[in-house]
């Protein structure tokens, strides 16, 4: 079964590539951590990093004690839009082609690279999941699922080698919910509702329901906590390690072979067999 699922996940570069370096837009919608349809509720100190909507719905609860670190859109034309863009993004996603098809697997202890992953019925996260970005950026992972979404309590989303702008989209045919202490990463698309239960947290990503409620209870929706690949140093912090590099290259140039010596390495080697 194992050897199955290898040879249905690794798939010619060329192919993945062709649709991981796609755009999926989020529209307006982007900007909201929390949107729901008909009623957001929360109980404890939950917090919203980004934008909290509402629409159509008209009730808004639990905030405060809840934080949202952005605005609050309650019936207005921004969560309008904002449900209209969702809900487009929702259908882009739905018709993507499958890069393979898991339905009845766990996606707890697997490790997937960019692809569009497909549940003809539910989906179970009981575990970690660990997504491999292979160290690429612009790449994009989603999930298609027929009707549910369920995590088992302190399951995980584990992302690795991450690149830049990378993406983890849900797209879930009815409603998800996240079971407590879950620690989730990506964006959730849910044509009914989302139940975030106690101490679960969504990193990079967001809770959008398109028709029904979002109810949270002690969480945490960061959609801007997202792993990157380290930024370059600063010219100056260049300046510094140079010499370290040269002085390095110069010391190993004894070796019998000049891979891995790096360029200054190789440099030295060159010109002391020459004098030779």
């Amino acid at each position: 079964m194992k050897a199955l699922l290898l040879s249905l996940l690794v798939l010619p570069l060329l192919v993945v590539n062709a649709f991981a370096g796609s755009v999926i837009t989020l529209g307006t919608a982007a900007s909201f951590g929390v949107l729901g349809a008909s009623t957001v509720t929360n109980t404890g100190p939950s917090v919203i990093d980004g934008n909290l909507g509402l629409y159509p719905g008209t009730s808004i609860t639990g905030f405060p004690p809840g934080i949202v670190n952005g605005t609050i859109d309650l019936t207005n034309a921004v969560a309008m839009q904002a449900q209209a863009d969702a809900l487009s993004a929702y259908n882009v996603l739905a018709g993507l082609s499958s890069t393979a098809n898991l339905t009845g697997m766990n996606l707890g202890g697997l490790t997937l690279i960019a692809g569009v992953y497909t549940f003809n019925s539910s989906a179970l996260l009981n575990g970690a999941l660990t997504i491999n970005f292979q160290g690429l950026s612009n790449q994009n992972i989603v999930f298609q699922i027929g009707s549910t979404l369920t995590t088992g309590s302190a399951s995980s989303v584990l992302v690795i080698n991450p690149g830049n702008n990378d993406n983890i989209y849900w797209q879930v045919g009815s409603s998800a919910t996240l079971g407590s202490a879950t620690a989730f990463q990506g964006s959730i698309l849910a044509n009914t509702s989302i139940t975030l239960v106690t101490g679960t947290t969504i990193n990079c990503g967001r809770a959008i329901a398109l028709n029904g409620a979002v109810t949270m209870d002690t969480n945490t929706v960061d959609m801007d906590n997202c792993a990157s690949i380290p930024s370059l140093p600063e010219p100056a912090t260049i300046s510094l390690l140079v010499p370290g590099l040269v002085g390095a290259g110069v010391a190993a140039v004894q070796s019998p072979s000049f891979a891995g010596l790096g360029l200054f390495g190789a440099i030295a080697a060159i010109r002391r067999k020459r004098r030779l």
